[in-house]
Formats: structure tokens, C-alpha cells, sequence
């Protein structure tokens, strides 16, 4: 693969003053490539789509460059701004007493339906589902009257508007509106032209009120019914039209809160089998686990660890070893992990380790053990 600068986004230059409310959360592109979610710290969802374009730079060269490129065509996607809109705002918890952040930590999105755009956004409490459909505005630029209409017809004919009837002039002709966005009537002509598409964002569910800590991950399901949403301890099973009720499937809190040895730190469900889904934890380990064998996942159907990594503990043991991130590869048999000195990819069939370690930070290797 050749890695390519291709474009950025913003207008902020490097010695301007950045807010805190500006700074990117959490992205996400979806499965087409063709629009890209980005979540703030001040709690927005800015949407980009992909404008189509392509690179043709290959019709300016010689024939026998045409040759060695034997046909192909080369994409470059131009991202451009789509539409944006306030997901969470900032809270206050009066029982528990603590202040909500309005930042966005996870955004995903669903299946696209009617030709709208579904997105779900989270902050550390409350997953919220966006539709984006797109509008298209008609405004009348000029209306040209070969005959004069005199101010008791216009004020007739514009009660008539505001009463749903159909306004008429002196002459007794209506003015129609036809599909070619062209008005006319005997006697006058007019012209209607469309603006720029507008976005319409509206929130369809609210799912509130099922963790007690801050959500860390989201994933939909390959059924297209429904998602997990997980926190440090928890894992929550919703369907996307029932924002009342969720299911939870994993629990690691333990009954006192000293005995607690691991954390949740990701979750994701199989790119398409919908009864498997993984979670990372704070000590290292990726568990498969799969929904058919019971309602509560506490058995676990394999779990994936690097025995060569664990080596003398030391004070950095356990922050090297928590994985941070974890994403299924779209063949479904890999899955690729981050903790903090390497990245891994893993193969599900092999529980003894990862089948290959690209490590990040190597310079920082012999300060850490």
C-alpha cells in the first residue's frame, strides 16, 4: 500500500488558539466510505460526504503510461462539508451530583434507510440515534405579470394562500405549479429555482439511563436490529426501536468494589455473525463470547492473550498491558488490537497469541521496564 496525504479538514491554522470544545472526540466513516462522522468535545456531530470525485490526471499522460496502468482508474475521494448539529449538551446529575460533559466519546452509524442517514452518538451517559435527510429548498426568484394585478386581487389572492385554496387573478386564471419547478399561468409567467440542499437532523430515540459508567464503546449489529453500548464494568444489548428496555449481557462488577482486578475497554460484534461479539480489558485479554449459549455472557467462548508479553511486573505493567482499542477486520477472522507500546493482530482460531506485533513506541521500551 502507498499512504498518501489526500486532504484535511478545518480552517484553524497552526498558531491559531484552539478551544477546548473544538478538539475531535471520536470519528467514524461509514461502510460505503462515503460520509464521515466526527464528534467533538463540545458535544457536535459534524457529517462530510464524499463529493464523487476522481483523479484524471491520468488523461493528460502519454500512451504508453496509459499502458503500464492497464486500465485502471484511480480514486481520490474529495471529502466536503454536509451538514452538522448539537448531539449532547453539558449536565448536571442531581442524584449522584455530578456534572455530564456533553463530549462526544463514540459515533457510529446504521444502516441507512428512506435515503436518510442513521448515526448513533454517545457521551459518557446517554446514546442518543440521528436521522439526516437531506431537503431541498424552492424559493421564487422573480414572477413577471404581463398584466398589472390590481391590490384587491393580490390581497384576495393572498388570503387564499394562507387559507390552502388556490389563488385566481382578475382574469379568472390560477396560477399552477408544474414538476419542471416552472410556474405559469395565462397571462404571466414565473420562475422558481432551487438552492443549495439543506440537512435536517432530528433525534428518533434516546437511549438514557442504563450506565452507571462512562460509555466507552458502541457497535451495531450485522442484523441491523440492534447494538451493544459498554462501559468500564457493563455491557448493554438494545434494539434500536425500543429505547425503554436493554438487556444487560456482561457484568464484571464485582460484589465489593476492592475485589474489582479488570475493566472493560472495548466492545464490538462480528462484522456478520450477529451472535458473536468481543470486549477488551485492562489486563490484556480479548474475550469472544457468544450470545446463543446464554442470556448472560459470563462463559466465554475463547479468550485471546499474549503469554509472551507478560513478562516481570513492573510499576508501567498494567498500563502497558491495557488495550485501548479493538476492531474486527472485515474478512471476520482478525482482529486487530492497540495497547499502549504495540499494536497486534490476532487470529480468532489462535488463543495462544497474536500472529504478528507492530510495535509503536520501541524508544520508550527500556524506560518502561
Amino acid at each position: 500500500l502507498n499512504w498518501r496525504f489526500s486532504q484535511i479538514f478545518g480552517d484553524k491554522l497552526p498558531d491559531d488558539d484552539v478551544q477546548d470544545i473544538d478538539i475531535i472526540s471520536a470519528i467514524d466513516f461509514d461502510k460505503s466510505g462515503n460520509h464521515i462522522a466526527v464528534g467533538d468535545r463540545g458535544g457536535r456531530v459534524v457529517v462530510f460526504e464524499n463529493n464523487g470525485g476522481k483523479d484524471n490526471s491520468h488523461e493528460l499522460t502519454s500512451r504508453t503510461e496509459l499502458e503500464k496502468l492497464d486500465g485502471a482508474i484511480r480514486y481520490r475521494p474529495k471529502y466536503r462539508y454536509k451538514t452538522e448539529f448539537q448531539s449532547h449538551e453539558p449536565q448536571f446529575d442531581y442524584l449522584k451530583s455530578i456534572e455530564i460533559e456533553g463530549v462526544i466519546n463514540k459515533v457510529r452509524w446504521c444502516a441507512s434507510t428512506n435515503r436518510s442517514l442513521s448515526v448513533l452518538s454517545a457521551n459518557d451517559k446517554t446514546i442518543k440515534l440521528w436521522w439526516i435527510k437531506e431537503l431541498k429548498n424552492k424559493s421564487i426568484k422573480d414572477i413577471e405579470l404581463t398584466q398589472p394585478v390590481n391590490s384587491e386581487n393580490s390581497l384576495l389572492a393572498e388570503k387564499s394562500y394562507v387559507n390552502g385554496e388556490t389563488p385566481y387573478f382578475s382574469n379568472d386564471h390560477s396560477l399552477e405549479w408544474n414538476d419542471n419547478d416552472v410556474s405559469s399561468c395565462n397571462g404571466a409567467h414565473g420562475k422558481i429555482s432551487c438552492s443549495e440542499d439543506a440537512c435536517a437532523a432530528k433525534c428518533r430515540r434516546v437511549y438514557a439511563n442504563a450506565h452507571d459508567f462512562s460509555i466507552n464503546s458502541i457497535s451495531v449489529n450485522s442484523d441491523l436490529e440492534t447494538f451493544i453500548s459498554g462501559d468500564e464494568l457493563r455491557i448493554n444489548l438494545w434494539n434500536l426501536e425500543n429505547s425503554n428496555q436493554c438487556f444487560n449481557i456482561i457484568d464484571l462488577k464485582p460484589a465489593v468494589m476492592e475485589d474489582l482486578v479488570e475493566m472493560i475497554t472495548g466492545a464490538e460484534f462480528h462484522p456478520f455473525h450477529c451472535n458473536l461479539l468481543a470486549y477488551s480489558s485492562s489486563r490484556g485479554f480479548i474475550r469472544i463470547v457468544d450470545l446463543r449459549k446464554s442470556a448472560l455472557c459470563d462463559n466465554n467462548a475463547r479468550i485471546l492473550k499474549d503469554v509472551d508479553s507478560h513478562g516481570p511486573k513492573s510499576f508501567f505493567t498494567e498500563i502497558i498491558a491495557s488495550i485501548t482499542d479493538m476492531k474486527f477486520a472485515s474478512d471476520g477472522r482478525h482482529i486487530v488490537s492497540r495497547d499502549y507500546m504495540n499494536m497486534k493482530l490476532w487470529d480468532m482460531r489462535m488463543d495462544a497469541g497474536p500472529v504478528a506485533t507492530y510495535t509503536i513506541h520501541d524508544s520508550l521500551k527500556s524506560k518502561v521496564t
